[in-house]
């Protein structure tokens, strides 16, 4: 990880927006605004999920932003989730940057009429993030 001894204001001001990126992801996931959580991403984007780990070949991956529809509408089926994202790391290059960012969802649902489940689920995401041109 990279130490800063002194950050630029527009270093520090990316850093921000990256920040603001990932907490904006969790929110959308937690009002079930799908097309918020879709806007988030390009439309050309590559979205890989690996269940069995680093190294391991990737369970799903989905092309394009309007593949990810189903993902986030499933959220859906569930009474309340919250998201708590952890710690993130990132390195900017220009307008390219790329880091790991880790969360714990929370998500309740209903078993049985007055039984109620919880699922917790932990994920650690590997974005490569492009800045919008017209930013």
């Amino acid at each position: 990880m990279a130490v800063h001894s002194e950050l630029t204001p527009t270093e520090a001001a990316d850093r921000l927006a990256l920040r603001e990126l990932f907490d904006a992801y969790a929110h959308c996931a937690d009002r079930r605004d799908a097309e918020g959580q879709k806007a988030l991403f390009t439309d050309d984007t590559r979205f890989a999920v690996y269940m069995d780990g680093e190294g391991s070949e990737p369970t799903y991956v989905l092309q394009g932003r309007e593949a990810l529809t189903p993902i986030f509408e499933d959220l859906n089926r569930y009474e309340a989730t919250t998201h708590f994202n952890g710690q993130s790391t990132v390195t900017i290059e220009g307008n390219h940057a790329s880091g790991e960012s880790y969360t714990i969802a929370h998500h309740v649902y209903t078993v049985h009429q007055d039984r109620s489940k919880l699922v917790l689920r932990r994920t650690r995401a590997h974005p490569r993030l492009e800045r919008d041109a017209a930013a």
